[in-house]
Parts: C-alpha cells; structure tokens; sequence
C-alpha cells in the first residue's frame, strides 16, 4: 500500500470512528458523572438505567429509517442533519434539564442523533474500505463505544468536578459544531451507492440471524450495564469520584486496543471468528463475576477482565457474520446491529431495576450468566451458518 493510500485509508477509518464516538458519549456521559447528576436532579439507579435505555431504544428504532435516509441526503447532508441532532441533545440537557421528563427528552434525541452519525459512519466504510482491511475498520469503527465512556470518565475530573457536569454537555455541543462545519467545508458528497441486492434465496439462514441478534442482545444488555453503573458502583464502595471516572477511563482503554487487535487478528484468520467471540465472552463472564465480590482489588481486576474481553466482541461479531452472511452481509450485519441497540435499550433499566430491588452483586452475576449464556448461543449459531452453507453453497 503507498504512503497517499495509507494516508487515505487513516482519514476515513478516524472519521468514522469520530462520528460514531460523537453518537455514542451521551449515553457514557450521563453514567460517568451519575453522582454529580443524582445529587443535582434528585435520581437513582432506576432513572440512570431508564436513561440510558431510552437512547438505545431511540438509536434502534431510528437505526433503519436514518440508513434510508442517509443514503438519499449523501454523506454530506446527512452529516449536518446528524450533527444538528447531536447539538440540540447536549444543549437541551446542558441548559434546560431541571427535571427526569427534560433529561430523558435530551438524552432520547441523542439516541435519533447516535443512530444517524453511526449510519452515515457504515456507509462510509462500506464504501470505501477493502474487503481484506473491514476487519480492522470494524475493529476501529466500533472502538467508538469504549472511547465515548473513556471521554466520560475523564470528564469527570477534568470537567465535571471542576465546573459541573452541564458544561460537560455544553462542550459535546461544541464538537457537534465542529463536526457540521467539518461537513459544511467538505466536498458536495455524492449519494452512497447500494449495490443491487441478491436473490431472496441467497440470503443468510433466518434462524440464525435471530439467534445471533438474541445473542448479542443478551451481551450487549451486561456490557452495556458495566458502561453505565460502573462508576456509581465503585463510588458505593468508597472510591472517589474523580478515582471512579480515572477507574472508567482505563477500562475504556483497555476495551479500545481490545477490539482493534480483535479486528486485525480477524483478518488474518481463516474463519472460526464467531468461537473467539464465544470466548471473549466466556472470559469476560469471569470478569463480572469479580465484580460481584465487592472488594476494591477484586473489582478493579474485574472491570479491566470484563471491558478487555467481555466487551471486545461487538466489531469482530460483525465481520464473522458479514463472512457467514453469503451473499447478503448489510442484512446479515443488521442482526448484530439490531441486536446490540436492543441490548442498549434493555439491559440498564432491567439493572437498574434489579440493583435498587436486590443488590449490585446481584446484578453483577446476571450479567456474568447472561454473557455465558451469549457464548453458548452463539456456538449454535456458528453451527447452523456452517451447516446452510454446505446446503446452499452462495451464488456468488
């Protein structure tokens, strides 16, 4: 590869990953600074799960209708119309939420802005990356999540404890801008192309795909909780807040190399991606598990066992299903996707629910069992691509 075309291949994959890390932040926002907010607006556990459901619902339910019309408006328009969306968030929680309705309001348009930033993200890549190299732009595209939660862990004590966690948000109003005039002084962006789709019958085996997006619900649903109840967790135990943010941030860190080297080994291996996806899973159940204890060494050890494996998975997912996917892979990729908002969506209020109705360790060990559970689900899913590939070798 020449140097112009390395340099190239850098400017898309970090404009990606900068859009879907400006989608992402709210939600990791509002969970990093939960202490400062909680004393602010009066809320528990049960408003902060809430919360941060309502994003992912509002990105799953706004997921395919921004793709449409992302591809209509081009890269350009879509940009600003996702980056005006971002905008109104942060400035409506920053300024106007003196409330739970105006909070949950704010943070609802952050999830219509996270699902059009990360569809304008796709489209990009799908156009423009190799086929050898999506392994890695997945890996680094998706890293997007993890780098949200190390942004909100250093807003804390950069931030939020200095000047309070509104100006938090008022600075993510600032990057919005940012990016829209980014766009604004770009080219005119051309409409993204979609290729003309397959024969029905090529499609990838439908009971598969829903037992692949079951799965990554159910994973998504306890990686999700470790984002957003990790800080009020360690604060419970006497950490500090500033400690517990430095604490979020470094297991965001650990989750960044973790799914980049998970996307660069993919492209190296022949196959057999979705059983090292059973595995991170399986190792990160351990990592919950640590949580559970309640000891300060224990959990600390947990959360980097858990973010480093338990929540490496999402990119590689993807790439495996793409290559499982015959000839297919945007539908077939849309099972993840799907499945990963949804877990969003239900994973932190059923935590909320739970930790305010029985205990975080309790929490803790759900999430390990349901991660195992993942695991072993998507075994089975492995075997039943394998087994309709032998059946129906792909068109093409």
């Amino acid at each position: 590869m020449s140097d112009a075309s390395r340099a190239g291949l850098v400017r898309k994959l970090s404009a990606a990953a900068a859009l879907s890390t400006l989608g992402a932040i709210p939600a990791f926002l509002l969970g990093a600074q939960f202490v400062l907010i909680q004393e602010d607006l009066s809320l528990d556990e049960r408003h902060l799960g809430v919360a941060v459901g309502i994003f992912f619902a509002a990105a799953a339910v706004a997921s395919l209708p921004a793709g449409s019309v992302a591809d209509r408006l081009g890269a350009r328009a879509s940009t600003l119309v996702a980056g005006g969306l971002s905008f109104t968030a942060a400035v409506v929680v920053a300024v106007a939420a003196r409330g739970t309705a105006v909070l949950l309001m704010g943070i609802g348009v952050a999830g219509v802005a996270n699902a059009a930033l990360q569809m304008t993200a796709n489209a990009s890549l799908a156009r423009s990356i190799p086929r050898h190299r999506q392994g890695l732009a997945f890996g680094i595209k998706q890293s997007a999540v993890p780098l949200a939660i190390l942004l909100g862990g250093l807003a804390v004590p950069a931030v939020g404890l200095l000047v309070g966690w509104r100006w938090t948000f008022g600075a993510l109003a600032l990057c919005a801008v940012v990016v829209m005039a980014l766009a604004l002084r770009g080219g005119a962006g051309r409409r993204m192309s979609v290729p003309a789709a397959p024969a029905a019958s090529d499609g990838a085996p439908r009971t598969a795909l829903v037992l692949t997006a079951v799965a990554a619900t159910m994973a998504n649903g306890a990686a999700n909780s470790l984002g957003a109840f990790l800080p009020a967790w360690t604060y419970s135990l006497g950490v500090s807040t500033a400690a517990s943010g430095l604490l979020l941030a470094l297991c965001a860190a650990v989750c960044i190399a973790a799914r980049v080297l998970s996307g660069a080994a993919g492209d190296r291996r022949a196959g057999r991606n979705i059983p090292w996806v059973a595995g991170q899973m399986s190792l990160g159940s351990v990592g919950f598990f640590l949580l559970a204890q309640g000891h300060i060494p224990l959990v600390v050890l947990g959360a980097l066992i858990a973010f480093g494996f338990g929540w490496a998975w999402p990119g590689l997912l993807i790439f495996a299903v793409v290559r499982v996917g015959r000839d297919r892979p945007a539908s077939a990729s849309s099972a993840v996707q799907s499945g990963g908002f949804a877990g969003g969506a239900l994973g932190p209020p059923l935590f909320g629910w739970l930790i305010v109705t029985t205990s975080y360790e309790t929490g803790w060990l759900v999430a390990a069992v349901l991660l195992l559970a993942a695991a072993g689900l998507l075994l089975y899913c492995r075997r039943l691509f394998l087994q309709d590939l032998q059946v129906r070798p792909p068109a093409r």
